[in-house]
């Protein structure tokens, strides 16, 4: 089984010989690894840029539908308000008219329907009033909010016009440098053999990462243990392998990287302190 974070392996100390062929394809893997991390940083930060624009955009332009679908609404409450203001002034003048005509009655009969009439007429005239009040709230409130819709619009707008030229150039150049990494990809992606580099991108879109190395017995990606028979085949260099856990592209380091020369440090100082 194997564990993680197992002291490196004791082998004996003569150099590895690693064939100048299968050397130049690891280096041309690792260049090429440095420079798909520096790129996939690239187009993450370019991709935030663009999505940061973007949703300014859109919230510029959902404020822009705000204000407008308001304003037709409040166009429309005032239109309305008018006509009941209208039908309420014909109203008094029908009632001015009908008190006239209940003047000039002569008949209880008469005085009986124009007096119906007037209370009528009044009823319609209180109920054109209780509707105008509620539109004038209803415009009111409409008004306000067509206010802070204006004064967001106004903010945002400032904010767009007062960093377009930094934004435009922030984007110009990002996108400048991922064409240049993009073309050093090209360059850099004729130095490995197809089959590797199929398996490289294999690799690489399932982990972000796809090559790795070894240098006492452990996998520098995942640090999980690697058996005794790949390594010793890693260290004489017949061939790259793959991290039975993480599935890299592993190859064997005659160097230890920082990380690695740390931890066997620590594997030694402990291993001297329960010896103690």
């Amino acid at each position: 089984m194997l564990r993680r974070g197992r002291a490196a392996l004791a082998f004996p100390a003569e150099e590895a010989n690693v064939p100048v062929k299968l050397q130049a394809q690891i280096e041309a893997l690792e260049n090429l690894s440095t420079l798909d991390a520096a790129l996939t940083k690239l187009e993450a930060e370019l991709i935030r840029e663009g999505e940061a624009l973007s949703e300014k955009k859109e919230q510029l332009r959902r404020l822009e539908e705000r204000f407008e679908i308001t304003r037709g609404t409040v166009g429309d409450m005032d239109r309305t308000r008018g006509e009941l203001m209208q039908d309420a002034r014909h109203m008094s003048l029908q009632m001015d008219r009908s008190r006239e005509k209940l003047s000039r009655s002569r008949s209880e009969r008469e005085v009986n329907a124009v007096q119906r009439e007037i209370e009528e007429l009044r009823k319609l005239y209180r109920d054109r009033e209780q509707e105008i009040e509620k539109i004038n709230g209803l415009a009111e409130r409409a008004r306000q909010e067509m206010d802070g819709a204006s004064t967001e619009r106004s903010a945002l707008l400032g904010d767009l016009g007062a960093n377009e030229t930094e934004r435009a150039s922030r984007l110009g150049t990002l996108e400048a440098s991922v064409a240049v990494e993009r073309e050093r990809r090209k360059e850099l992606v004729k130095a490995v053999p197809p089959a590797l580099y199929r398996r490289y991108e294999m690799v690489r879109k399932r982990r972000g990462s796809a090559v790795a190395y070894t240098y006492g017995g452990t996998c520098s990606a995942c640090h999980i243990a690697i058996s005794p028979m790949m390594f010793q085949k890693l260290r004489r260099g017949e061939d790259f392998d793959q991290c039975p856990s993480c599935q890299r592209i592993l190859y064997f380091r005659v160097d230890p990287g920082p990380d690695e020369d740390g931890a066997s440090d620590d594997t030694e100082s402990r291993g001297s302190e329960s010896g103690a």
